[in-house]
């Protein structure tokens, strides 16, 4: 529920406060006192577009806040959770969106910076605005299709899914068809390129270890001489004695011979002695692995040659496929899954063929339940409807709400249900209309060609009302819906607004003092004496009660307070009390 909602620096509103609470909160003013700007608030708080022209003039941003009361564990607080965003100690959820002269806005979800989205979100399960354009839209076919949809709660989730999948699984099978010569020889370069990576089998760094290995069979006789001349350095030649006194392990033999005359004689000469006798293990280990790498090395022409083709072999797949060879391996995994959208021989085309029958059955099975659920719930709208026009002065009016199967045409897909073709499109396979009997002598039409200005705002309040009902949201606004209405039908729409409170949070932008009556809360928005400060109009918001909530009535009901208006206007809500009562 909407507990409180301020409004500051948006169009005449300057700076107010709304008490709300529960019931029926209705608000009332002059022509251009600025009573709309409540209902332009809430739509900003709750994520609407922002209009930089809204901005007050002389103030830099306009700011709506609004609180709320959330129970806690609900969708709604896990959103807010979410979001950063969280719930006052005593369980109320504020809302923040300001909007700059500069067109910026910016939003904040319990006290969280958060997106617009967010809010809107959040929308959805706590507010439904109804407006005179709502009257409006209700005209449009495709409206009345949504209407009808939310009384019988209908999903499009299924359908929608199923029809997409037919849809794009037909593209598909199209187009193969269409361009099977040109996706052939598209498919035949995919199949080559793969054939040809796949026979050549390369490996990750395959091409810098080929080019170690070739630089090493090239230079292998040189490598040999050099890692000879370092281990005769080491060890000398074993079978000339003369070389002993030369060699790195002779001269180590002499230096150790030096310190073995001494050896016990002073410790830090035997430590040093020690490590000559490390260092002459490893000139032995170092000689040997230099005598094992020069037997190992093979100057063989034929692997330099076979080493030096497989390099160019690999590199030429890098000139065509990739950078490296990863890149190759993934041009060839691309290759594959493109290959297999390009199948175009006659089992893929079957069995894509197989695929979208099963999603036009699907499609087809899920459609006729839709329409068998909008023809249900047709009548019992078009009769719940035509009730509340008795109640609207229009008693001898009716509605009908008629459901038809959608011929194919331009712009919709032949899907077979039930046998017979008809027009699929993401919203299913019917037609809905609207039609109006003003009374019995009279032919039914289109709402928006029957119906008279005063009428069509009846029928429209009278939908409203009835789809009011299937809405999950627990606040309802609804803006000068009323218009066009007056005498004994403006009664009637204030009890309905009044019975429809009792379920929700109801909030009326009202120029009717009948539904003005009805209120559990009458909030007034009207310009103070002095109108203006710099040129610059405000208004002022105000609760009204007891002798002020009269005066107010009577203005709406005669124009002036007079004491045959004011009698008028206690008598009225006299009457509204005892019915609420």
């Amino acid at each position: 529920m909407l507990e409180e909602l301020r409004i500051r620096g948006l169009g005449v509103i300057q700076d107010a406060t709304l008490p709300l609470g529960d019931g029926l909160t209705v608000v009332t003013g002059e022509t251009g006192a600025g009573k709309t700007m409540v209902v332009t608030g809430l739509v900003l708080l709750f994520g609407g577009r922002a209009d930089s022209a809204q901005v007050r003039t002389g103030v830099d941003s306009a700011s709506v806040d609004g609180r709320l009361r959330v129970p806690s564990g609900s969708t709604v607080a896990e959103r807010v959770a979410d979001a950063g965003g969280e719930l006052d100690d005593d369980g109320t959820l504020v809302l923040r969106r300001s909007v700059s002269t500069n067109g910026r806005s910016r939003a904040h979800v319990g006290g969280a910076p958060a997106p617009v989205g967010v809010l809107g979100a959040l929308a959805e399960r706590l507010v439904a605005v109804h407006g005179q354009s709502d009257q409006q839209r209700l005209t449009r076919p495709s409206e009345q299709r949504a209407a009808l949809d939310r009384y019988a709660g209908v999903d499009l989730g299924d359908y929608a899914s199923a029809f997409a999948q037919w849809r794009g699984t037909a593209a598909r099978l199209a187009d193969r068809m269409s361009h099977a010569r040109e996706m052939q020889r598209e498919a035949d370069l995919l199949a080559h390129g793969i054939a040809e990576i796949e026979a050549a089998d390369p490996r990750p760094g395959e091409i810098a270890e080929l080019a170690a290995l070739a630089g090493r069979l090239a230079h292998a006789d040189a490598l040999r001489l050099a890692a000879r001349t370092a281990h005769d350095a080491l060890l000398g030649d074993a079978d000339d004695p003369a070389t002993d006194a030369v060699d790195v392990s002779g001269l180590i033999g002499i230096a150790r011979r030096a310190l073995a005359q001494e050896a016990g004689d002073d410790a830090e000469l035997d430590e040093l002695a020690g490590r000559l006798t490390d260092l002459a293990a490893v000139v032995t280990d170092l000689g040997a692995e230099l005598a094992a790498y020069g037997e190992k090395l093979d100057a063989d022409p034929r692997r330099l040659a076979e080493a030096e083709e497989r390099r160019a072999v690999l590199t030429g797949l890098t000139r065509k496929y990739g950078d490296d060879l990863d890149a190759v391996l993934e041009w060839a995994d691309s290759a594959r899954k493109q290959l297999a959208d390009l199948d175009v021989s006659d089992e893929a085309l079957a069995a894509l063929a197989t695929e979208r029958d099963a999603a036009a059955a699907r499609a087809a099975t899920l459609a006729a339940g839709i329409s068998a659920r909008r023809m249900e719930a047709a009548a019992r709208l078009g009769r719940a409807v035509t009730d509340e026009l008795a109640g609207l002065a229009m008693p001898t009016a009716t509605v009908a709400v008629e459901v038809r199967r959608r011929p194919p045409s331009a712009g919709t897909s032949i899907l077979s249900v039930d046998g017979t073709d008809v027009g699929a499109t993401a919203d299913g396979v019917d037609e809905v209309e609207l039609l109006l009997r003003p009374h019995h002598d009279a032919p039914a039409l289109a709402v928006q060609r029957g119906a008279s200005g005063g009428e069509l705002s009846r029928v429209m309040l009278a939908i409203e009302v009835c789809l009011a009902g299937t809405d999950p949201v627990p606040t309802m606004v609804f803006d000068e819906v009323d218009a066009g209405v007056g005498g004994r039908a403006a009664v009637e729409v204030g009890r309905r607004l009044a019975r429809l409170a009792r379920d929700h949070q109801v909030l009326v932008v009202t120029h009717l003092a009948q539904v003005a009556a009805y209120a559990d809360r009458h909030i007034v928005v009207d310009k103070p004496p002095a109108t203006s400060t710099g040129g610059v109009t405000r208004s002022d918001v105000r609760v009204v009660e007891g002798a002020d909530r009269v005066a107010e009535l009577a203005r709406m009901l005669a124009g002036s307070e007079s004491d045959t208006a004011r009698e008028h206007a206690a008598e009225l809500l006299a009457s509204a009390s005892r019915e609420s009562g």
